[in-house]
């Protein structure tokens, strides 16, 4: 199970890593949008600091979440952000619900496993 949890783990940290470089270089060619997933897109795009913000975050989550020693803490750094992601295909984007619930899924499963690592910040 410890293997599997490892593979699982990796393969999230590298999506997030992945969609960070993304956002810095756009090596990932965007698909037509619809009119509302554009609206969005282009709401974002208004504040300059937004994406670069986003995108160092995923990167630094997803390398912490990648790496067993300090995945508790990356998946923390995460966590906004599978929220944001999940929230974002419920109102407008339904059609990728899935990966995303399974992404959000993923992150509260490792930060359950890590519960009593967290016990002494709300204690």
């Amino acid at each position: 199970m410890k293997i599997v949890k490892t593979i699982i783990c990796v393969l999230f940290g590298l999506m997030f890593i992945n969609g960070g470089l993304n956002k810095f270089f756009n090596y990932i060619p965007v698909p037509e949008l619809p009119a509302d997933q554009l609206k969005v897109m282009k709401a974002m795009m208004t504040i300059p600091w937004l994406m670069p913000l986003l995108a160092t975050m995923e990167i630094i989550g997803g390398i912490l979440f990648a790496i067993p020693k300090t995945r508790a803490l990356g998946a923390i750094v995460i966590f906004p952000i599978t929220v944001g992601i999940l929230l974002h295909h419920i109102t407008v984007a339904p059609e990728a619900i899935i990966m995303a619930a399974a992404l959000f899924l993923i992150n509260i499963w490792i930060i359950a496993d890590n519960w009593s690592k967290y016990k002494p910040m709300v204690n």
